[in-house]
Order: C-alpha cells, then sequence, then structure tokens
C-alpha cells in the first residue's frame, strides 16, 4: 500500500523527476506484431545495468483485471504475467541483472495489514453476494459452478498451492527466454519466490545494500525498480544509489494518480457490472500501457533545494537530509504504523513537517536521524513542534466537514460517487478540534474510561509508536531487527502527546518468521480457508476450534473521519501469536509431503546462460562437489569470484539436483518443452551481513545538476492557514482559461488550496514551471541589462 497520496503530491511539487519512458514500435510482419529487439540501444538514453521487479505490481492485476474479463484458470494468469515482464523488460534492457521478487513471508508488522486487507475483501465480496441476493440477481448464481470463482485473490500469499505453481512457472519462462531471446543471454536472472522470507521490495533492498562498496562493484551501477507503492521511491532514496530510476505505469487522463489496475476498486462494481471482455484483452491492454520513469537524481536535486536550512551557520549534507526526509514521512503513512492524526498528506502534511524541519533545524539539535540511528531527543521537539498546529488543523477539517454536509444536503447528487453513502453522516463522537477532544479520542479509539486509563494508554501508545518508527528506520536501511514487533493499536497518538522519549528504553529480538503456512493462518480470513490444508481449515472454521475467535466474519469498519469507505479502518482483534502457534503445532504432523515442502523457508535461484563467464566457474564446482554428501541439503556452496560475474558478490549453492537439465517441461498446457535447454539453475545467497553506508559510494560519477531553486514552486501556504476550504466539494471559483497566464503566486495558492479540480492539476506543474523558468529568464535578463548600465 505504501503511502497514500504521496506520488501525486511528489509529481505536483517536483515535476521534473518524472519523464514519460519511450519506446520502440513493434515491427510488424504480415499483420503479426513481433517482439522488440532489446539488444539494441535503450531509446530513453540510458543503459540500465539492473532491472528489479516487485513482482505483486504485476501478480495482482494479472490475477484480478480492472479491465478485462477475470482469468478462468492459473495458466491463464501465468501467459499474462509473462506478457507484462516482457513488456518490462523490453522498456528497460538491462544488461546484468534482472532481480523477480515475490513476497514472502512478511514480519509480524506487515502481517497485521495484510490481515486487515484480506479480511476486508472477503466482508465487502460477502456483502455483495448478500446484497445481489436480496435483489434477485442472478449473476451470482450464474457464476457460482464457473472455473475462474476459484480464483479469490487471497490466493496470493505465500504457502498456497497457487505461488507454488507460480514459481514454477516463473522457471520455465526464464529458462525460456534465456534459451531464446539473444537480450537476455548475458543476463543473471535471480527469482526470489514467495519461499523466501520477506516483502519483495525489501529483499530487492537487502540486494542492493549489501553488493555496495565489496570488491568488483560499480559504483556507477544504473538501477531500475518496478513496482506500484510510494514507498519504493523512499527505498531508493535510502540506498543513496545516485543511478537510480523507479518505473511506474502512467497514471490515467483522469489525474487522480490512480493506476489503470487500481486495487482499490469496490466490490460492488467488479459485481454489479461485469466486463465481459475475452481475456486476450488484457494481453492488449498490457502491451498499450504506458509507463514513466521517476529519477532518483532528480528528485535528490529537488530535495537539496527543498530542504535547505535558512540558517546561514549551517553547511547541510545533502545525504543527512534525505535521510530525514524519508524519516518525517514516517508520520504521514506506512504499511506497519498509522499516520499521526493530524498528518494527512492532502492537507498539506508533507509542507508542514519540511517547513517545520528547515525552522527547527537549529533549534532539535541537526539531524534527525543517522541512517538507522534515530536521535529521540531531537525528533521529540520536532513532533512537538507539530503538535503546535494539531488544534488549527482540527478545527480546519471541522469546518470542512461541515460546509461539506451542508453542500450534501442542498446538493444529494454529489454523493453519486461513494457506495454505502449513508455512511458519511455517521457520528463523529471525538470532535477533533472542540473542547475535550483528546480525552474523547483516547476513550473511543483506545477505550480508556478514567484519567488514569487515559495516561497509561497515551503513554503505551506514545512508546510503541516510537519503538515503530525506529523499527521502519531499521527496516529500510539495514533489513528485519525483529520478526516478531508490531504496532499492538488501530490508531496512533497525537503529536502533542510525544514527551520523554529520550527517557525510552527501545531495543529489538530478531526472532524468526512464520512459516509460510502458519502466515496463512494468521492474515486469511475463514471465506478463504479452502487454501489451506484440511485441519488448519478446521481451525479457522470448526465450531468447536480454540482459537475460532480470531477468525471472525463481522467487525466493525470505522470511517474514522474519511469519506470514501474503503479508507474504513478495519477494527480486526491482533493474532495472539503463542496462542496461534500452540494450536498449529497440535496438527502439523497432518501435512502431507507436498503441504509440508510448501511449508518450508526457501532460497533464492540464479539462473545464467552456459554462455555466460561465471557458467563455466559454476560447472567446474559442480562437477567437483557432485558427489558431496550435504548436497541433498543444498549446504554445497562457493563464493562468486566478482571478476566472472559483472561485478555481483554473494555465493552459489547446488543441490542433488541437475543444475543443467536437457529438458524443461512446461507447467502451461499450451506451452511448448525446452528440450535443447542451456540454462544452468543453482541457489543464491546474497553477500555476508556488512554496515550500510548511506551515501553515495566512492568513484561515482554524480550526474550534472538540472534543478536549481528557480525550479522549485513558491513556498505553499500551509492547509490550515489557508482561508479557502480545502474541501473537495468546496464552491469552487472557475479557473482562469490560462493557468500559465496566473501569477506564480496564484498558481501555487490554487495547488495548495485544490481550487483547480483533479482534471487541471496535472497540467499545473508543467504549466507552473514553464512560468518560473520564464520567471527566471526575465530576472536573468534584468541583471545582466543592470549590470551594463552600471559598466
Amino acid at each position: 500500500m505504501g503511502i497514500p497520496a504521496f506520488y501525486r503530491w511528489l509529481i505536483e511539487r517536483y515535476p521534473r523527476s518524472v519523464v514519460p519512458v519511450l519506446e520502440d514500435t513493434p515491427p510488424v510482419v504480415n499483420g503479426i506484431r513481433l517482439p522488440v529487439d532489446v539488444t539494441k540501444t535503450n531509446p530513453n538514453g540510458v543503459e540500465y545495468d539492473n532491472l528489479y521487479l516487485d513482482m505483486n505490481g504485476i501478480i495482482h492485476p494479472c490475477f484480478h483485471p480492472e479491465n478485462g474479463s477475470t482469468p478462468k484458470s492459473y495458466d491463464e494468469v501465468f501467459a499474462a504475467v509473462f506478457k507484462y515482464i516482457d513488456q518490462i523488460f523490453s522498456l528497460v534492457r538491462p544488461r546484468k541483472v534482472l532481480f523477480m521478487a515475490i513476497d514472502g513471508v512478511a514480519p509480524r508488522a506487515k502481517m497485521n495489514q495484510q490481515r486487515a486487507r484480506r479480511f476486508r475483501a472477503a466482508k465487502d465480496a460477502a456483502d455483495t453476494a448478500s446484497v445481489l441476493e436480496k435483489q434477485g440477481s442472478d449473476y451470482v448464481k450464474k457464476d457460482e459452478h464457473s472455473e475462474s470463482k476459484l480464483l479469490d485473490s487471497n490466493l496470493i500469499t505465500p504457502g498456497t498451492e497457487f505461488m507454488e505453481s507460480l514459481s514454477s512457472a516463473l522457471q520455465y519462462y526464464v529458462h525460456l527466454r534465456i534459451n531464446n531471446d539473444p537480450g537476455w543471454k548475458g543476463v543473471k536472472v535471480i527469482l526470489s519466490d514467495a519461499t523466501v522470507p520477506g516483502e519483495g521490495e525489501h529483499k530487492i533492498m537487502s540486494y542492493i545494500r549489501l553488493q555496495r562498496n565489496l570488491p568488483g562493484f560499480d559504483p556507477n551501477t544504473r538501477h531500475c525498480l518496478y513496482g506500484l507503492d510510494a514507498d519504493l521511491i523512499m527505498l531508493a532514496l535510502a540506498t543513496h544509489e545516485v543511478h537510480f530510476s523507479v518505473l511506474r505505469e502512467s497514471a490515467p487522463p483522469d489525474g487522480k494518480g490512480h493506476q489503470t489496475h487500481n486495487m482499490k476498486k469496490t466490490a460492488e462494481k467488479s459485481y454489479l457490472k461485469p466486463k465481459e471482455v475475452p481475456s486476450e484483452y488484457l494481453e492488449d491492454i498490457i502491451s498499450k500501457q504506458k509507463f514513466q520513469f521517476l529519477n532518483v537524481w532528480i528528485l535528490r536535486d529537488y530535495l537539496a533545494e527543498s530542504l535547505r536550512i535558512p540558517d546561514p551557520t549551517v553547511k547541510s549534507d545533502l545525504e543527512r537530509l534525505i535521510d530525514d526526509f524519508v524519516f518525517m514521512c514516517l508520520f504521514v503513512g506506512n504499511d506497519f504504523l498509522p499516520h499521526v492524526p493530524s498528518l494527512e498528506i492532502s492537507e498539506g502534511a508533507i509542507d508542514l513537517l519540511m517547513s517545520v524541519y528547515k525552522k527547527e533545524f537549529v533549534r532539535m539539535g541537526g539531524y534527525l536521524t543517522n541512517a538507522a540511528e534515530v536521535n529521540l531527543k531531537g525528533v521529540e521537539h520536532f513532533v512537538q513542534t507539530l503538535g503546535s498546529h494539531e488544534t488549527a488543523i482540527f478545527k480546519k477539517r471541522r469546518q470542512n466537514q461541515l460546509h461539506w454536509e451542508d453542500r450534501v444536503r442542498r446538493f444529494p447528487a454529489i454523493l453519486n460517487s461513494y457506495p454505502k453513502s449513508d455512511a458519511t453522516f455517521l457520528v463523529d463522537k471525538v470532535n477533533l478540534g472542540e473542547e475535550g477532544w483528546k480525552e474523547r479520542y483516547y476513550t473511543e479509539k483506545f477505550q480508556a474510561q478514567s484519567d488514569d486509563d487515559h495516561e497509561r494508554v497515551k503513554n503505551e501508545a506514545v512508546l510503541k509508536y516510537v519503538e515503530g518508527i525506529c523499527w521502519v528506520m531499521h527496516y529500510y536501511y539495514q533489513g528485519v531487527c525483529s520478526w516478531q514487533w508490531f504496532y499492538p493499536y488501530h490508531y496512533a497518538p497525537f503529536a502533542s502527546d510525544f514527551r520523554g522519549l529520550d527517557q525510552l528504553d527501545i531495543h529489538f529480538e530478531l526472532g524468526k518468521p512464520f512459516k509460510p503456512i502458519d502466515q496463512l493462518m494468521g492474515v486469511l480470513p475463514a471465506a478463504s480457508a479452502g487454501a489451506l490444508p484440511l485441519f488448519y481449515r478446521k481451525l479457522m472454521t470448526d465450531p468447536s476450534s480454540p482459537i475460532l475467535d480470531l477468525y471472525p466474519t463481522e467487525f466493525d469498519l470505522d470511517l474514522n473521519g474519511r469519506k470514501q469507505e474503503w479508507k474504513a479502518i478495519c477494527k480486526l482483534p491482533f493474532i495472539d501469536e503463542a496462542r496461534l502457534l500452540s494450536e498449529i503445532a497440535k496438527v502439523e504432523n497432518t501435512l502431507t509431503d507436498v503441504e509440508r515442502r510448501r511449508n518450508t523457508l526457501g532460497i533464492d535461484q540464479l539462473f545464467v546462460d552456459m554462455s555466460h563467464p561465471l557458467a563455466a566457474k559454476i560447472f567446474t564446482f559442480w562437477e567437483r562437489n557432485k558427489d558431496h554428501p550435504k548436497l541433498r541439503r543444498a549446504k554445497v556452496r562457493t563464493r562468486i569470484n566478482p571478476r566472472f560475474s559483472d561485478g555481483m558478490n554473494g555465493y552459489v549453492y547446488i543441490s542433488d539436483k541437475p543444475i543443467c537439465p536437457p529438458e524443461i517441461l512446461s507447467p502451461l498446457h499450451d506451452m511448448k518443452i525446452i528440450t535443447t535447454n542451456k540454462v544452468l539453475l543453482v541457489f543464491y545467497k546474497f553477500p555476508d551481513l556488512h554496515p550500510h553506508i548511506p551515501r553515495p559510494p566512492e568513484g561515482v560519477r554524480m550526474p550534472q545538476k538540472i534543478i536549481g531553486k528557480h525550479d522549485l514552486l513558491p513556498p505553499p501556504t500551509l492547509w490550515h492557514e489557508s482561508t479557502i476550504s480545502q474541501s473537495r466539494f468546496s464552491t469552487r471559483p472557475i479557473p482562469p482559461k490560462s493557468i500559465a497566464g496566473s501569477s506564480l503566486a496564484e498558481i501555487s495558492h490554487h495547488l495548495v488550496a485544490g481550487i483547480y479540480s483533479s482534471e487541471d492539476r496535472g497540467n499545473v506543474g508543467k504549466r507552473s514551471h514553464s512560468a518560473l523558468n520564464q520567471s527566471g529568464k526575465k530576472h536573468k535578463r534584468r541583471s545582466k541589462k543592470k549590470k551594463l548600465n552600471n559598466a
């Protein structure tokens, strides 16, 4: 999920960091479209070394596409996945490494979000089916026994049969491409499937961090990371690799920042308005999808200007400023912690964070972080200053809500954009901003009943939240510091309650990840119990199960001040890990051999063509050790010599399986067997752990700086200090026909105040930059003229 609304904020504030991807037109022969020749120079003017795929951004839209009918079989899903990877590979054209990372078992802090998402999907589907049944619709009945009914998107979770089949399909796909496509021949392919612990994007980041500053490492490696989550941008910044691009699908013309395969679609849309479109249509959508690069080196330039400390005595360090920016953005949302109540990106929260940071930099003692280390005393000053804005923010929010409700009463058609619109007028018992709001908040959201309860809950929430921001920074910069830690509340404390932080005792124990099927028990609802082995399934569904309470079909949804119901907080009970694992241990012996294999943790797989210099070294190692007694346990390894691997470090592991079988069977019914395989497949592990150095590596060639102060939009008026209502449904003055004709102050003000419609906003950045550049040129001409006159 990443950071909601962050990407839209970024491209509005820093538009030159994003560029459209240029594509070669596929040749057409006799009416047949042929593949693009990826051995040719990249038309974007950048030759990328490494391409990293956060595979969840590919699997989900292929499994349940927004455009096109639902796939009827795994084969259709896999064929679409192959097509999508082909498309991305042709855009980026990596020359050294392709890393495909699928989510494995996640840290417990992430599992809570996964659990809420999956339970919510099941509840929405059940509610919709119930409504349709009452309406007498025959659509559900018609679809009851169809093959597509089996494709529950909750199957995209480690430990399921689907994920095992997906891994087999991707192994076949990689063999097929390396054997047959010249553009793949020199590329080392790493597949980190769902058996390998860790979230996909974090497995990628671990690989990048652990390659740096080792013998053979090229400090000018050009990286490209594909994925939809906005937190990938934060992770890219945290690597301090300069030559880094993030590849994303372009936003559609509506300008709302949603992607073509938006995962936030409602269940009502997918059931009530089924799109009876052939599945081949999805492939056509994939081939026509437009993409854009977010270039991190440009974003770094923007941040250097935006975070410039106004105190002339401060000589700032850009790398430390970037780390602090990553840290500050944790407070507006991430996958592990709820956002602080007063901070919403749509209300200018990031602008507020940056404004406070620059003004308070000296008083808070300088930088907030040193990579993974958090300066808690400075953080307390910073967050307390944010807290001083809370009352004004809540009052402005309340004013806008009342204004919106008044508009709705006068113009009921406004509600047409919301399903279940009656929920928008639920009574707000907290009334943030009105006297007594803190006490009401902790009573309503944390069930604190007395003054002592309020104090205890507040202090505990602050402690756990601060633990959380320390945990996340460690995760971003060094990897998991605790597999078991999680934030035990559905809501965050107020910024003004963050006190005594430097007195907190914060430490973590590493622990170990869940097994895949154990994680399924932690995140799946009972509606998806069919994905589990029989006796595990009974723990979810049998009325006599001692943990049945962990799988409610009904639970509260709290809009928590939001209007869109999909943004509601799912108030599920948190999993009691000890109870869960205790009951699972009693049925683990019932697993079949196949299920037991799915329940074990694996390691990454490395594919190389026989012509690659590394292949000869692997063959020699295999011949020397093919009778080793530890082969069956895949414990035989050798260190990779970076001279033969294009600078890649790590270890090759071999097992008792042949490393280059002559035939590769197809797991898809309509695809051919590879009969003359020339691709080696071995296991791969990253280099040994070593400290991440949070700055560009020695020897890097820094790109020419193209962003200056004149490229920035004027500092926005803080949302809660502006006089124009920010509600989406406030009465907007008609925007001028020519935005470029507006003054720079007007452009900035309208951007922040939300005067322009969403359709206008996409053009504002470009036009405002044009205006800014014109202003800069005029200033230079005036300066030159003045110098001539003085002369």
